[in-house]
């Protein structure tokens, strides 16, 4: 793991959205990563449709989803608005 990406332990559902919100930090600067709940439902197996799934799925993922946001941020593929989405 690469120690100057630092992820936190925050996360905020967005249901209308359908995706986890949680946050990393590069250098000082804070990043917006989200994962949206297709892409837990995939990785999960388990049907991802509800804030209390999706909280869930993050946590039991959660090391895979920080891995893969890292190589995005370490690859810089940003959207528009400079944050990282995991779809």
């Amino acid at each position: 793991m690469n120690q100057s990406i630092i992820f936190s332990d925050d996360l905020l559902v967005e249901n209308e959205k359908q995706q986890v919100i949680f946050s990393a930090q590069q250098m000082g600067s804070l990043i917006k990563c989200s994962v949206s709940f297709l892409w837990l439902t995939e990785e999960s197996g388990e049907t991802v449709s509800t804030s209390q799934q999706a909280e869930e799925a993050f946590l039991q993922l959660r090391f895979d989803i920080e891995d893969k946001a890292e190589a995005l941020i370490e690859d810089e593929e940003f959207n528009a608005s400079g944050d990282i989405d995991i779809r």
